[in-house]
């Protein structure tokens, strides 16, 4: 009598559960991740803005909108006649200079439509309209 154990097939790895896990961990970092901070913005600074004036090149001024509709240059806050004055005199120095808009998420429409309507009666022309995903 010749005694003989039967091969017991091998076992498949199932990668399903590991599939769950990484789905489960991607959406735990979606969450809990904050992707943007607009402190981290770089902004230009003067002796910069005077060298590419020098070269010929056009700067570019940064405004944000608030959820309330305030506006911000640099990290300062600007009542609607400062704006237009501000972006007077730029255009007075460079008349390349160039406006983008930052709203919040939370910021109205109308906010920015009264803002863009300002900034083209102040004589800016090359305007435009940034929107960041996430956070704001």
């Amino acid at each position: 009598m010749q005694l003989t154990r039967k091969a017991t097939p091998r076992q498949l790895i199932s990668l399903v559960p590991m599939i769950d896990v990484l789905l489960i961990l991607l959406v735990f970092f979606m969450v809990t991740s904050t992707y943007l901070n607009l402190s981290m913005v770089p902004i230009v600074d003067r002796a910069e803005q005077s060298e590419s004036q020098a070269a010929g090149n056009g700067t570019t001024l940064l405004v944000r909108i608030d959820a309330d509709g305030a506006t911000h240059i640099r990290g300062q806050l600007h009542a609607p006649d400062a704006l237009v004055d501000l972006v007077r005199s730029g255009l007075a120095e460079n008349p390349l200079l160039s406006v983008v808009l930052l709203p919040s998420s939370r910021a109205t429409t109308q906010a920015l439509v009264g803002t863009m309507d300002m900034l083209t009666t102040a004589g800016a022309t090359r305007l435009r309209l940034m929107r960041l995903e996430g956070q704001q």
